[in-house]
């Protein structure tokens, strides 16, 4: 088995010196898939650059990042459905709600998520969830619109207990566990630990949210083993087995990887 980042932004320019040089750390330390989600417009023809350059590493996904929604939301996501009718991509993302840097704009987020909900429902795609101070916010949503087509990761999970396990009633969703699992402070582990490995995947969030001993620095996709290695800890299970149970899990979420 191998692992999975299936949450990294290493089209982004932190990464313009060394790119080919990371991708290849990534794969030494047994990293043979890298999920892209994307952010805005301007992103895209980097992201699309990257899966050209690693077509059987690096896969795309398509949406718009909540820290991006303007006033002109829906003409950027017009745009974005017309690249994601004609694109293989492998999931709808990254969307969701962030009330850490503007609240103001909450109304028009709910409304960029909400159509880009649509979007995956409508391609049988999973959606990528950023939920930064807003998970009770992005339930209240999905609770209105779940069905049996939805599935999905609330991506750099860093709920409650009873906020995952409200998440993983919806049956098809998961549970994106990256860096922040191995702050000390954070209280993730303790969460983690009453969670079911069959509801988690791995993730950087690369080049954000370094993990242990790395804080401070920049992240890299290479660094998801050091997220097993430390889950193998919490779950008081093998490493083996955290990376077969998470690759698993990824593969079933992340259908049309190849």
């Amino acid at each position: 088995m191998y692992l999975i980042d299936t949450h990294s932004h290493i089209y982004q320019p932190a990464f313009d010196e060394d790119r080919a040089a990371m991708v290849q750390r990534a794969l030494d330390a047994g990293v043979q898939k890298i999920l892209l989600p994307n952010i805005d417009l301007e992103s895209i023809p980097r992201m699309d650059a990257l899966v050209q350059a690693f077509p059987e590493v690096c896969y795309p996904m398509m949406g718009l990042h909540p820290c991006d929604v303007k006033e002109d939301f829906e003409h950027v996501l017009s745009i974005m459905s017309g690249h994601l009718a004609q694109g293989a991509y492998v999931a709808i993302g990254e969307t969701g709600i962030d009330l850490y840097w503007d609240k103001s704009t909450y109304d028009l987020q709910c409304r960029a998520f909400e159509i880009q909900v649509e979007w995956a429902k409508q391609y049988g795609l999973p959606i990528v969830i950023h939920a930064r101070e807003s998970i009770d916010e992005l339930i209240a949503i999905l609770d209105r619109l779940n069905d049996d087509r939805l599935t999905g990761v609330f991506h750099c999970f860093t709920g409650t207990l009873p906020q995952g396990q409200h998440i993983l009633s919806y049956g098809g969703f998961y549970l994106g566990i990256g860096g922040v699992l191995t702050y000390p402070k954070s209280g993730l582990a303790q969460v983690v630990a009453e969670l079911p490995m069959a509801a988690l995947i791995l993730e950087t969030d690369s080049p954000y949210l370094p993990p242990v001993p790395y804080r401070g620095k920049r992240n890299e996709s290479a660094y998801v083993r050091i997220v097993a290695e430390h889950l193998a800890k919490v779950k008081n299970v093998t490493f083996e087995e955290v990376v077969q149970t998470t690759t698993e899990n990824s593969l079933r979420l992340f259908s049309t990887l190849t």
